[in-house]
């Protein structure tokens, strides 16, 4: 197998990345046309495993504004980046009109192993007013083993206040509703319901347990997972380079998110650029 890396055809409003031998592992939709409620941004869906098992869901019936492997912040000064109803102490959750959107503005750098993105995050509400600007970096790497992503997200406050960011366990209390940041929503394929104690998420030093696992500050979480169709098994390795953080997992969606806070309000500060590591690794499972 080569491990070398090409552009392949792409609809408009997307990028494919994929090996030399015209298979492809992602498909990034830079220009998405999604409802309004969803909080429409960039995304990528498909992703492929190295052997070509597709491991995300785009648009699934029980949460539609889950889409593939995305970056948000659930609530930036009260505009909803995440989609869906929004949380809040007073009434739960609710259908509002408070839904932002990340619009595409430029490539600086696009290469198959590198792709540099300029977006701004806007507030369709208000005349699409700016609310943040971003620099986002994709970069993909293979080896004999599989292939990794690296999401760098650099969000700038361009405004001369400093912007509060908030999750529904931040905001309303709601407890362990910290979901915030990128996230990795997984192919049906890959929930846990095989019977097998080897299929599943496992935490640093092996736990299994959901209540070490979920809000847990750590580096780095595994996914073990075996895929429908072709039932090849793999590891999805998820870290955090930058600090450790706690996750957000919910294994019967199945979801993965990097929360870059929990329980307390996430502040950028005015005029500065927050910088969200992240990387994720597609593996073949051991022997």
């Amino acid at each position: 197998m080569s491990t070398d890396l090409r552009f392949l055809d792409a609809p408009p409003g997307a990028v494919v990345v994929g090996l030399a031998d015209d298979r492809p592992l992602w498909r990034y939709v830079f220009a998405p046309d999604a409802s309004p409620n969803e909080s429409p941004r960039p995304f990528l869906h498909p992703l492929y495993s190295i052997d070509g098992d597709v491991l995300t869901n785009l648009r699934p019936n029980d949460h539609p504004w889950h889409h593939g492997v995305s970056f948000m912040l659930t609530s930036v000064d009260e505009i909803n980046f995440w989609g869906g109803p929004s949380h809040r102490a007073e009434d739960g959750y609710q259908w509002r009109q408070d839904h932002g959107c990340q619009r595409h503005v430029a490539w600086t750098d696009r290469t198959p192993d590198r792709m540099v993105e300029q977006l701004d995050w806007l507030n369709p509400q208000n005349n699409d007013a700016l609310i943040l600007r971003e620099e986002r970096e994709l970069l993909t790497q293979v080896d004999r083993e599989g292939w990794s992503l690296e999401w760098i997200s650099r969000l700038t406050n361009p405004h001369d206040r400093d912007l509060t960011c908030h999750n529904y366990h931040s905001l309303g209390g709601l407890d362990g509703s910290h979901y915030t940041g990128l996230q990795f929503r997984g192919a049906r394929g890959l929930l846990d319901e095989h019977g097998d104690a080897s299929i599943g998420l496992r935490g640093e030093g092996g736990t299994s347990e959901l209540s070490a696992l979920h809000g847990r500050v750590a580096s780095a979480l595994e996914w073990h997972v075996q895929a429908d169709t072709s039932l090849r098994r793999g590891v999805i390795k998820f870290e955090s380079p930058q600090a450790p953080i706690p996750w957000f997992v919910r294994p019967e969606n199945p979801l993965v998110a990097f929360a870059s806070h929990r329980d307390q309000p996430l502040i950028l500060p005015a005029g500065t650029t927050s910088e969200f590591h992240h990387r994720i690794h597609f593996l073949r499972a051991p022997a």
